[in-house]
């Protein structure tokens, strides 16, 4: 059975498509069978591995709404091992055509019940809010992954997020936990950087991944060219800082 794990944080622009699309690239290049589910109506991590959305397109809206059944809806990735379930603006409706279905949280959970075998990991990239889509995402998932940017309002709605979890873990899904907190956009010149990963490791210990992604040009290019870093540049200190979590992941999770 695959580890379903979201990666989610209310604050937008702190390295969550980023995280999902090159952690699941570099997940299928240490031979992990790999499915990226693009749950954020902007479609960034469809896009940023060159999926081109159009109306002959099945997605994630499909799925929720129920006019598609999941084994439809994924489509393979030019990346190794890791196919993906896009999506586009479409999606912002589902909050509206849901809202008086009885367990409308859970839509997204029974269909991944049956492909979950086929994969050994399934990634979700949630949307920087916490409406039904992402309460969707949590109910279905494992564990979380939150990134958290090196910056001065790092730990800003981090309480809320946590809360949040721990509503879903009460309401909806018990076995939900969260797989880590994950330092981004690093910059070692900057003492800041510095303090607010003291200060995160401080609050949190173990919870944080000892992996740091640390800001990087080639990180920031590769979307426009419809790539994962590791296609666009295999040498580049992302490659390096993803592959590393990968393997983290990879040992955390060792039965």
């Amino acid at each position: 059975m695959g580890k379903i794990i979201s990666v989610a944080n209310q604050k937008g622009g702190v390295g969550k498509t980023t995280t999902s699309v090159n952690l699941s690239a570099a997940l299928g290049v240490l031979e992990k069978k790999v499915l990226l589910i693009d749950a954020d109506p902007q479609g960034n991590a469809s896009s940023a591995l060159g999926f081109e959305f159009n109306n002959n397109h099945n997605g994630l809206y499909d799925i929720l709404s129920g006019s598609e059944p999941i084994k439809r809806v994924i489509k393979k990735s030019t990346s190794s091992n890791l196919d993906i379930i896009a999506s586009n603006i479409d999606l912002v409706g589902v909050e509206i055509e849901l809202i008086n279905e009885s367990k409308r949280e859970y839509r997204l959970k029974s269909s991944l019940d049956s492909i979950s075998k086929s994969y050994d990991f399934i990634i979700i990239d949630c949307a920087p809010s916490l409406g039904l889509i992402t309460i969707n995402a949590l109910t279905a998932c494992n564990s979380v992954i939150v990134p958290i940017q090196c910056e001065y309002f790092a730990l800003e709605g981090l309480g809320k997020l946590l809360n949040t979890i721990k509503s879903i873990q009460k309401l909806h899904n018990k076995e939900l936990d969260i797989e880590g907190l994950l330092l981004t956009m690093f910059d070692t010149r900057l003492r800041l950087s510095n303090q607010v990963v003291d200060e995160v490791i401080k609050h949190f210990g173990d919870m944080v991944f000892k992996t740091i992604i640390k800001r990087n040009i080639k990180l920031g290019e590769a979307p426009g060219f419809g790539k994962d870093i590791i296609s666009y540049d295999a040498t580049s200190k992302g490659t390096k800082n993803y592959l590393s979590l990968a393997n983290e992941i990879i040992q955390r999770n060792k039965n």
